[in-house]
């Protein structure tokens, strides 16, 4: 017991080493609420890129980040926060919103079941849409949705442009979707495409991170 513990301190006294450099805080803030590919990270901290290599290397040595390639242009990265990273540690990023927006391609699938948990989780609005939408929903969400007794609403995909306004908070869920629209300044999930492999595991996987991910930002996000 005495070693597990020891193990646990040296863990967390790792992360707190990699969190003291104010860099890296902010890379961290940054994740706590989306996806960033290390060309938006330094576009956000206007930091030359060797160092924010540096940087994150530094996290990943310390097991608080992990990398993934995009589905969609297979040459870039999207870095994102491991599940422990953040265990005994307290997030100090906040946003406000009046609305949130889920984005994907084609709306049938990743969007539709991230709008409908976030009223699970939120008295803010929800609402989603594509930026190619699909003719209906896939029947892979609609029966993911009955797996774990959610309530999708009946509805056809919905164009992007038609559903957005201003004051919207937009979250991609999509790598396709992010990257057509561009770094906007708000958040993005990088989540495989349930759709394209098509089995109940996929679909499963993707909810599961959904509901993770929106437990994770429900209560850290203010209405406005």
């Amino acid at each position: 017991m005495n070693a597990e513990r020891m193990v646990s301190v040296e863990v967390r006294a790792a992360r707190h080493a990699a969190l003291s450099d104010p860099s890296r805080l902010r890379i961290v803030d940054l994740l706590t609420l989306g996806d960033l590919s290390p060309s938006e990270i330094r576009m956000a901290l206007g930091m030359p890129g060797n160092l924010i290599a540096h940087h994150l290397n530094v996290l990943e040595g310390a097991g608080m980040v992990t990398r993934s390639r995009s589905e969609a242009d297979k040459r870039r990265s999207y870095v994102r926060l491991t599940d422990t990273a953040l265990q005994n540690l307290i997030p100090g990023r906040v946003e406000r919103a009046s609305r949130v927006v889920f984005v994907c391609t084609a709306n049938s699938a990743r969007s539709q079941l991230a709008a409908a948990l976030w009223s699970t989780r939120s008295s803010i609005p929800a609402a989603s849409g594509g930026t190619h939408p699909a003719n209906r929903i896939d029947p892979g969400a609609i029966a993911t949705a009955d797996r774990h007794a959610l309530d999708l609403p009946d509805e056809a995909p919905r164009a992007l442009e038609m559903v957005l306004t201003g004051s919207d908070l937009v979250v991609t869920v999509c790598d396709n979707a992010h990257e057509e629209l561009g770094v906007t300044g708000h958040l993005h999930w990088s989540i495989p495409d349930p759709v394209r492999i098509g089995t109940d595991d996929a679909f499963d996987t993707a909810y599961n991170e959904l509901e993770r991910r929106i437990t994770e930002l429900a209560p850290r996000l203010a209405a406005c």
